[in-house]
C-alpha cells in the first residue's frame, strides 16, 4: 500500500553488542537459538489466538 511506503525506511537493521559489552559489561542471558524459538513460539501463540477469535466471530 503505498501510503505506508516511507523512503527513509532502512531495509536492513544489525545490531552488534560490542559497545555494551565493552564499556557495560553486558552478556546475553539466552542464547540466539533460544531467542528465535521464543519468538517462533510467541507467533504461534498469536496466530492460535488470532484464529479463535475469528471462528468466535
Amino acid at each position: 500500500d503505498p501510503r505506508y511506503f516511507r523512503p527513509t525506511e532502512v531495509e536492513t537493521l544489525l545490531g552488534d553488542p560490542t559497545q555494551a559489552r565493552e564499556q557495560l559489561g553486558w552478556s546475553p542471558r539466552i542464547t540466539f537459538d533460544e531467542l528465535v524459538h521464543e519468538m517462533i513460539e510467541a507467533d504461534f501463540v498469536a496466530a492460535r489466538r488470532d484464529a479463535l477469535v475469528k471462528m468466535a466471530g
